[in-house]
């Protein structure tokens, strides 16, 4: 597994070499934003590590010089705490977004979860979520008891969008545009509504859903 780490602090690009190498990814560096569209292109890894504080240009823009070409998951980790700051990189292309300091553990956890959402949805046409299994390919919601939930086109695509990128931390422009299309993506409304009724109908308790988890100031994730 080769992982890209785009950062230009030498103790934690150090840190990160030592940790991966350990668990035998094969780690390749880059401390500037050129360099790591070279790198990607020379060497095409399967997750990149982003820092958005680079010394040429911004990450979000080498988060844009990726989606041009390739679908690699993006874990975006940077000292901005700014909800604006990480939206903008959700909406640009990036999977995840982890704020420094970070613990290794929590860091390796959310490389597992960007990397399963790459292979999930392809291998799995049959998706979890708590006692319901939703099959895509037969556009299907069926509960433990084989009862079949019903769906609204619109609660259906929603569902279908999330349970797509397992892990995924999807900005709510992304998901208004993806299910709403061009022109409502400020109708937070629209999606708060729409995950409320998917809670009530999947999760075993809507108020403190397991799977459908808001992230505050973001958007949504889906957790199997």
């Amino acid at each position: 597994m080769r992982v890209l780490v785009v950062d230009d602090e030498p103790q934690i690009v150090r840190a990160l070499q030592i940790n991966l190498k350990a668990r035998r990814y094969e780690v390749h560096v880059a401390g500037s934003g050129t360099a790591a569209l070279k790198v990607a292109a020379q060497y095409p890894p399967d997750l990149v590590i982003l820092d958005l504080g680079l010394p040429d240009f911004d990450g979000v823009e080498v988060i844009r010089g990726l989606r041009g070409w390739t679908e690699v998951p993006i874990l975006v980790l940077s000292g901005r705490t700014d909800s604006t700051d990480k939206v903008e990189a959700l909406d640009a292309g990036a999977d995840d977004y982890v704020t420094k300091p970070f613990g290794i553990d929590e860091l390796l956890a959310r490389m597992r979860a960007v990397l399963r959402r790459s292979t999930v949805a392809a291998e799995q046409p049959v998706v979890t979520v708590g006692d319901a299994e939703v099959d895509l390919s037969a556009k299907r919601v069926t509960l433990g008891n084989g009862d079949e939930v019903r769906l609204t086109p619109t609660e259906w695509h929603l569902l279908e969008v999330l349970v797509r990128h397992p892990g995924k931390l999807m900005s709510q422009r992304q998901l208004l545009t993806e299910v709403w299309g061009p022109g409502y993506e400020n109708a937070g409304g629209n999606l708060r509504f729409y995950m409320g009724q998917l809670r009530r109908k999947l999760e075993a308790d809507p108020a403190r859903p397991k799977h459908l988890r808001t992230e505050p100031g973001m958007g949504y994730r889906f957790e199997p």
